[in-house]
């Protein structure tokens, strides 16, 4: 069983009496809980709270624009480049930016980064990319063959006139 040390903390928790509704009140005030009416100890910092869809209530993060940007290197074997991109973003969205960069399309390429090919749904701050963290593109083997048969079809199936 649990036993107080003094009536003060009996009487913060409400186990105590005190019938002196202003002395709450002043205690309060001091440990900051309760309406200030003095505007300078308020402070203009509210906290907001959003409701996720499981139903768990939270505090709203910060949205900041522009604080979230990180600097990634994307190399292939020929060269690289270096790409600012959103932390929260997926390897399927830095794909699309790549595709306008090197030609090559999303479904061509393979992001590797610490060892690993990444998914296309996984998130790069989730993976742990960071500020000037290198990623390395390849081209998919099966898409490199398939160019490559394609040009040999092209160049076989066109007879050669010859003048």
């Amino acid at each position: 069983m649990m036993k107080f040390k003094s009536k003060r903390f009996g009487i913060r928790f409400g186990f105590g009496k005190r019938t002196n509704n202003k002395a709450i009140q002043q205690d309060q005030q001091q440990k900051g809980f309760g309406n200030n009416n003095n505007n300078s100890s308020c402070c203009n910092n509210e906290i907001k709270w959003e409701l996720r869809p499981g139903g768990m209530l939270v505090q709203k993060r910060q949205e900041s624009i522009g604080e979230d940007l990180i600097s990634i290197r994307v190399s292939t074997f020929a060269n690289f480049h270096d790409l600012s991109i959103e932390a929260t973003s997926t390897f399927g969205e830095l794909k699309m930016v790549l595709s306008l960069v090197t030609g090559l399309e999303p479904k061509q390429q393979r992001l590797l980064f610490k060892g690993k090919e990444r998914e296309d749904d996984e998130y790069l701050h989730m993976v742990g990319v960071g500020e000037k963290d290198k990623v390395l593109l390849l081209e998919d083997p099966a898409f490199k063959e398939k160019k490559l048969l394609d040009l040999n079809n092209i160049s076989t199936s066109c007879p050669t006139i010859i003048v």
